[in-house]
């Protein structure tokens, strides 16, 4: 098993499965290669298994099919007449405030909501179903009653779109699948 040691001021190991299958164990500076080798030799089932997931995610992705930047852009311009209407009409629903809309095309979340109540969405939720998008703005809405992912903000979740779970699952399950940038 090939793998790669970067040796810090830390003081316990951890295993790392990259984007790119490449097995990364962190280290404390004093520790021998033996113990890291034991440790590995340990963990053996947990770095197949996560080898085996992140070498599917990578054959999958290889078939998702590529967007323009010129799409790109035709969605962000949608999700920007879209977007905020629906953010306008939750808030008010919700009796939250909020700050600016920016919409991004980020490649690793739906959206987020800072302390400062500014919103940021990404111009894919325009290629999901509406009830996606919904849940997706109701979910950041939330985090200006609860900025935490505790019982009480899934609760704030529920109180608005009752099936919540199963616009987070469609998620899970099929925004991996959505075309990526060609950015």
């Amino acid at each position: 098993m090939d793998y790669k040691v970067i040796r810090s001021s830390r003081k316990t190991l951890s295993i790392q499965i990259t984007e790119e299958a490449e097995i990364l164990v962190r280290a404390p500076y004093r520790m021998s290669d033996s113990e890291i080798r034991k440790y590995l030799k340990q963990h053996e089932g947990w770095v197949e298994q996560h080898l085996i997931k992140m070498k599917e995610r990578r054959r999958q992705a290889a078939s998702i099919p590529r967007i323009t930047p010129d799409r790109l852009n035709e969605l962000a311009d949608e999700a920007m007449s879209v977007i905020p209407d629906r953010v306008r009409y939750y808030a008010g629903k919700m009796g939250v405030t909020y700050g600016r809309i920016t919409i991004r095309n980020q490649k690793t979340r739906w959206g987020s909501c800072s302390s400062k109540g500014n919103l940021n969405f990404n111009c894919l939720l325009m290629l999901a179903p509406p009830e996606v998008l919904d849940y997706v703005v109701v979910h950041e809405l939330c985090h200006r009653k609860e900025m935490n992912h505790s019982p009480k903000f899934w609760q704030e979740v529920e109180k608005v779109i009752p099936d919540y779970r199963r616009w987070r699952q469609w998620l899970k399950d099929n925004g991996g699948q959505l075309p990526l940038s060609m950015l």
